[in-house]
């Protein structure tokens, strides 16, 4: 049941979008896409006019609105079908239902324009560039088949009702009219500052004002009006007005007013008498030098400087927000005050609007003067502007080496992310730092940052602080150039059968390979089975021994030693003679073999692979009694090896264990007890042969 639901439910949206299709007409303004594969003439979208044709090419103007998208094919087919044979494949829909709108008054563009069929009124405007200035919003007309409809957009921008606009239709005209207080000349209208230009209908007898007002204009003469009034309704004086010469033409009389007295003193008695057509000119105020004893000066990166008068109470504070603060190029850490009496007062206004420093701002008295520098500029020579006393220098691999300006607040990782940080060239696992007492300290970053970066780690600095950064190499097959400023103990030495012999920078976090790679290898007549490291930084002599051929077979990275600065690695030449080397280190191979003499042997050969290097046994060795003498760890020990038994049984467990240090030896058959008792029988058989022979004779 619940299927038959869903599907009577789809039938019935189905049959309401159908009928919705079908009852779609063409109008004016909409967009018929009109599609003929291989014809690209005709392949897009054409518009409806106002006439409610449409343009075809070829064919001309062709009649469509009003039918309904079904009947739409048939007519633009029918006009087609006088130039093209085939229309089997020919399409035609409404692509875009629009409605063409004309807008004409005190807009910015006024025009026709082809908007959504969903436009309200707002959109229209929005698409004439807007309502011009001095636009009469009350009283817009909509113009529709001879008949006019007058609509408040005021009141729509005030309310939001968007039931007060009238619905758009295509070929509708927008009339905005223009305010009455336009006029008949075109001008720029501004209603704040004609309602603010005066009251006054009667020139003759209005109050003129003008100068260093907000609001200059003519204002209506009352009875008991006095000056305070009229500038008042004039938006009283601006920053810049000489309230001390304020002007006044009263019955054909110049007088000077002090508004700044009046104010003082409040006597009504200073104000002057006011008569119909009088004139007010409020000058502005002239720059002049202003001295006395009560003033105090503020000089520098403020809003307004100059100088000000220092009333009793008066506070830093107080002159400084006068003054309209410091500016955003003010350096508001290094603030002075120059007292009367020639002293000079040091004052940090971050810190203190911070709470980093308990002081209060400085005493100010009549006389004094405030100066508030320039913040220093990093493109600037900085010590141009900050003295010794408050800078750092930053020298070697940073971004922005230089005299940087240095302040309390700041550590050193402020300082060196101030000159952009290190370079990619730069050491920093050795930074130097230099005060001014003549102590210096090396600082590892690296290790710094991988501890977690703890703050109490950081070394001090303090003004007069020299920081300098070295470079690494830039070639290290090249390094020599940087030996001078190339300390020992941060270096590595390598020699031998390695490509780059030399030295190199280095540090403990680096691994034995790292160095070797940074030689350019081991050459080909390397001895990579008795390299030796020579680790220089412990109070007595430590060599180690490395195979390293033993490890690229096992991978085994225990077998590499942990190399520090200063130790230094020789890898010798394999054809070196064998009296370079220690007995310990060699095996003796003696005896009937084509090259007896000394070998290298390591734990992962035999004595098969000893014979091997030897040359192999020659034609009078006497392989079943070969003789190991174990001189490595069993003195005075030996044993016996039967080599042909071996070659026929092929069981390793015969093999003899050998190490570095032992000695074996390959008899000679001449010497074997069955080859001496084959020999005497022989000599035995020919003297009794002989006997026989004379006793015969």
């Amino acid at each position: 049941m619940r299927w038959i639901n869903c599907i009577l439910v789809f039938m019935l949206v189905l049959t309401v979008n159908v009928c919705n299709a079908e009852e779609q007409r063409v109008n004016v303004g909409d967009l018929i896409q009109v599609n003929l594969p291989g014809e690209k003439t005709l392949n897009r979208g054409f518009q409806v006019d106002k006439r409610g044709r449409i343009a075809l090419p070829e064919v001309g103007q062709v009649y469509v609105a009003g039918y309904k998208e079904s009947q739409l094919k048939s007519v633009v087919s029918s006009s087609l079908s006088k130039v093209f044979r085939d229309l089997s494949n020919l399409t035609v829909v409404i692509a875009q239902q629009q409605i063409l709108v004309s807008v004409q008054g005190y807009v910015v563009s006024p025009g026709e324009y082809t908007l959504n069929k969903s436009a309200d009124i707002q959109m229209v405007l929005h698409a004439a560039g807007g309502l011009r200035a001095g636009a009469q919003l009350d009283k817009m007309q909509l113009k529709r088949a001879g008949n006019k409809v007058t609509f408040n957009y005021k009141a729509f921008l005030d309310t939001g009702d968007e039931s007060l606009l009238p619905k758009l239709q295509s070929l509708d005209t927008i009339f905005v009219a223009a305010s009455p207080l336009v006029s008949n000349i075109e001008q720029q209208f501004d209603a704040a500052k004609m309602a603010n230009s005066g009251d006054s209908a009667d020139s003759r007898k209005a109050i003129k004002v003008f100068g260093e007002v907000n609001a200059p204009g003519s204002f209506s003469f009352k009875p008991n009006t006095d000056l305070v009034d009229i500038l008042m309704r004039s938006g009283g004086v601006t920053r810049y007005a000489g309230v001390e010469q304020i002007r006044i033409i009263s019955n054909n009389v110049p007088t000077l007013f002090n508004l700044k007295k009046y104010l003082d003193s409040g006597d009504e008695q200073l104000l002057p008498e006011l008569a119909p057509g009088t004139t007010i000119f409020v000058p502005k105020q002239e720059e002049e030098i202003k001295s006395g004893a009560n003033t105090v000066y503020i000089m520098g990166e403020v809003a307004a400087p100059g100088a000000y008068e220092g009333k009793q109470g008066a506070t830093f504070m107080d002159i400084l927000a006068n003054a309209g603060g410091p500016t955003r190029f003010a350096e508001s850490r290094q603030i002075r005050v120059l007292k009367a009496d020639g002293k000079v007062i040091k004052f940090d206004l971050t810190a203190y609007t911070e709470g980093l420093d308990g002081s209060a701002p400085p005493n100010i008295q009549a006389g004094d003067a405030i100066f508030v520098p320039e913040k220093t500029d990093m493109n600037e020579k900085s010590w141009l502007k900050i003295s010794p006393d408050r800078a750092v220098s930053v020298i070697g691999e940073v971004v922005r080496p230089g005299r940087i300006e240095w302040s309390q607040e700041m550590d050193f990782m402020d300082l060196l992310s101030h000159v952009g940080g290190p370079t990619l060239r730069a050491d920093t696992t050795k930074i130097e730092i230099a005060n001014r007492k003549g102590k210096a300290i090396i600082f590892n970053l690296d290790e710094f940052i991988r501890e977690g970066a703890p703050s109490d780690k950081l070394p001090p600095i303090q003004a007069g602080t020299i920081v300098r950064l070295h470079d690494l190499p830039q070639d290290p097959s090249d390094n020599k150039s940087q030996w001078v400023r190339q300390s020992s103990d941060s270096s590595i030495y390598v020699f031998g059968q390695v490509n780059a012999p030399g030295r190199y920078r280095f540090n403990n976090n680096m691994h034995f390979l790292d160095i070797l790679a940074a030689a350019d290898g081991p050459t080909k007549d390397a001895d990579i089975h008795n390299i030796r490291i020579t680790h220089r930084d412990k109070s007595y002599a430590q060599i180690q021994k490395l195979n390293l051929s033993l490890y690229f077979e096992t991978g085994d990275e225990n077998l590499l030693p942990k190399v520090k600065t200063g130790d230094t690695i020789y890898i010798p030449e394999k054809s070196k003679n064998w009296l370079d080397r220690s007995k310990e280190s060699t095996v003796r191979v003696l005896g009937a073999v084509n090259k007896p003499g000394r070998y290298v042997f390591n734990d992962n050969m035999t004595i098969l692979d000893l014979l091997a290097q030897a040359g192999g046994p020659n034609d009078n060795a006497y392989l079943e009694k070969i003789s190991v003498v174990n001189m490595s760890c069993c003195q005075g020990q030996a044993r016996t090896f039967d080599l042909i038994k071996f070659s026929k049984t092929a069981n390793i467990h015969l093999l003899p264990v050998l190490r570095s240090g032992d000695m074996v030896f390959i008899p000679d058959r001449q010497d074997s007890f069955i080859e001496k008792a084959r020999s005497g029988l022989e000599d035995f058989i020919r003297v009794t042969t002989t006997i026989v022979l004379i006793g015969a004779l």
